[in-house]
C-alpha cells in the first residue's frame, strides 16, 4: 500500500525506496499482537532475520555485486556487448539485438544494465529504418528479461532458488525449457514485423574474448553444480587475474572495486533480511497459516497449487515493480504450498522467477520499462504492445502448469518445522 499509494499520488513509482518501505511494514508488524511482551516479538523478528537461509542469500546477494562490479571494472561488460554487436546481421535487426540482449543479460545477470548497455543500440537502428522507437525499446526489454529471468548470478535466480531450497543449476534447466519457446516465437514474430529492414550499426565494436570469460566460467561452472559461492567467489577472483594481467587492475584496485561492488547490494541484502524477520512475526502472529488456509480452500491439485505460486509471486511484483523483492516477499509462503501439494522445487523456483520476471517487463512503472522509454524519449505505455517477449514468458508458464512440465523427477518432500523459511538442518542437507 506505500508502495502503490506514494506512487499513484505522486505519480513517480520511484519516491517511495523500497526499503523505507519494508522498515515500515517491520514496524508494523511489531506493533500488532499487543498481548505479547514487545522484547519477544523483537526476538522472534531477529530469529526469523538472521535465519541461516536469510543470512547465506544475503552473503550470496553481496558475492554476486563483488563479481559482477569486478567483471565490468576490467571490461567483460563493454567486451560482452561489442563481441554481440559484432555479429549483428544487416537483415535481421531486431531479431539480432533480441539475441544479443539475451546474451548479455544472462552473462551479466542484470536487466537493467542490459537495457542501458542496448538502448542506445535499439534508438539507433529505429533512427535508420522504419522500425518504430516502441518496438525497438520492447525488443531490447525482452532481451534483458530473458537473462534476468534465467542467470545463474541474477539476484531473481538467487533469491528464487534459496527459498525454495532447490539448486540453481537445475532451476536453470527447468526454467530455460520452459521459456524457450517463447525466446523462439518472439524471434520469428520481429522476423515478420521487421522484414525487409536494413541498416548497419556504426562504431568500432573492439572487444577481448578473454575479457568474456569470467561470465563464462561461471555460467559453466554454475550448470555443473559448483556450490554458488565458490562459484561467485571464483569468478571474482578470476575476473580480478585478467584485470591485473591486462593492466585494468593494480591489486589494490581490484580490491577497492570489490568493496564497492559488495556496497552495491548491501540495500538488498538488508531489504532481504528485513523481510526475513517480518515474516517471522507474520507467522508467529499466525499471518501464514491463514494465508495457507485462505489459499488452500481454492487449490483441489498440485496444478492449482501451482497457479496459486503464480497468482502470488505476480500480485508482488504488481505491487512493488520488482521482481526481487517479491520473490523474497512471497517464496516462504510458495515454499509451504509446494511442500503441501508436492510441487517439484525446481517447478516452484522457476514459477516465482518466471512470473515476477514477466510482470516486471509489462508494467509500465517497472525501472526496466522506465529507463528504456526515458532513454527513448517515448511513453512506456506505447512500448506494451510490442511487450513480446515479456507475455510469451508468461504464457509459456502457463502452459507448463496445464501441462504438468516436467514430470521426470519427484519434488523429494521432506517434513518441514512450521517455519516461513526452510529450516538449519534442510540446509545442511542442502
Amino acid at each position: 500500500m506505500l508502495f502503490i499509494g506514494t506512487g499513484i499520488l505522486t505519480e513517480d513509482f520511484s519516491s517511495m525506496p523500497l526499503n523505507v518501505a519494508v522498515i515500515i511494514a517491520s514496524f508494523i508488524a511489531l506493533a500488532m499482537n499487543p498481548k505479547e511482551k514487545f522484547l519477544k516479538k523483537v526476538e522472534i523478528f531477529t530469529k526469523g532475520a538472521g535465519h541461516p537461509n536469510i543470512m547465506l542469500m544475503a552473503v550470496i546477494f553481496i558475492l554476486a555485486g563483488a563479481f559482477s562490479t569486478a567483471a565490468k571494472g576490467m571490461g567483460a561488460v563493454e567486451s560482452t556487448v561489442n563481441l554481440g554487436l559484432s555479429f549483428l546481421p544487416a537483415n535481421l535487426l531486431m531479431v539480432g539485438l533480441f539475441v544479443i540482449g539475451c546474451f548479455i543479460s544472462i552473462s551479466m545477470g542484470t536487466s537493467m544494465g542490459t537495457v542501458v548497455a542496448l538502448a542506445p543500440i535499439g534508438i539507433g537502428i529505429a533512427s535508420q529504418t522504419d522500425i518504430s522507437l516502441a518496438l525497438a525499446m520492447a525488443t531490447v526489454i525482452g532481451g534483458a528479461m530473458f537473462g534476468d529471468n534465467l542467470s545463474i548470478i541474477s539476484d531473481t535466480t538467487i533469491a528464487a532458488a534459496r527459498t525454495q531450497q532447490t539448486q540453481m543449476n537445475a532451476k536453470f534447466k527447468v526454467n530455460f525449457l520452459i521459456v524457450l519457446p517463447g525466446a523462439i516465437i518472439t524471434a520469428i514474430l520481429l522476423s515478420i514485423l521487421t522484414r525487409g529492414n536494413v541498416a548497419t550499426v556504426a562504431g568500432d565494436f573492439h572487444y577481448d574474448f578473454i575479457k568474456v570469460l569470467p561470465y563464462l566460467a561461471v555460467l559453466g561452472a554454475a550448470l555443473f553444480g559448483v556450490h554458488v559461492l565458490i562459484v561467485l567467489l571464483g569468478g571474482t577472483v578470476f575476473a580480478g587475474i585478467i584485470g591485473m594481467i591486462d593492466g585494468s587492475y593494480s591489486f589494490v584496485s581490484f580490491l577497492q572495486t570489490v568493496a564497492e561492488g559488495l556496497i552495491s547490494m548491501e540495500d538488498l541484502a538488508i531489504i532481504a533480511i528485513l523481510i526475513g524477520g517480518m515474516v517471522g512475526i507474520i507467522q508467529y502472529n499466525g499471518g501464514i497459516d491463514f494465508l495457507m488456509n485462505f489459499i488452500s480452500k481454492r487449490i483441489k491439485s498440485k496444478k492449482g497449487a501451482e497457479f496459486g505460486i503464480a497468482g502470488l509471486v505476480s500480485a508482488a511484483d504488481i505491487a512493488t515493480a520488482n521482481n526481487t523483492i517479491s520473490i523474497l516477499m512471497t517464496g516462504p509462503l510458495a515454499k509451504q504450498i509446494a511442500d503441501e501439494y508436492d510441487v517439484d522445487r525446481r517447478k516452484s523456483a522457476s514459477l516465482l522467477d518466471l512470473f515476477a520476471s514477466c510482470w516486471q517487463g509489462i508494467v509500465p512503472y517497472g525501472g526496466q520499462m522506465l529507463a528504456a522509454a526515458g532513454l527513448a524519449a517515448i511513453s512506456p505505455l506505447s512500448i506494451l504492445p510490442y511487450s513480446f517477449y515479456p507475455i510469451l514468458m508468461g504464457v509459456c508458464g502457463i502452459v507448463a502448469i496445464l501441462i504438468g512440465y516436467p514430470k521426470t523427477k519427484k519434488s523429494g518432500k521432506i517434513a518441514l518445522q512450521p517455519a516461513a523459511l526452510p529450516t538449519a538442518e534442510d540446509q545442511l542437507t542442502d
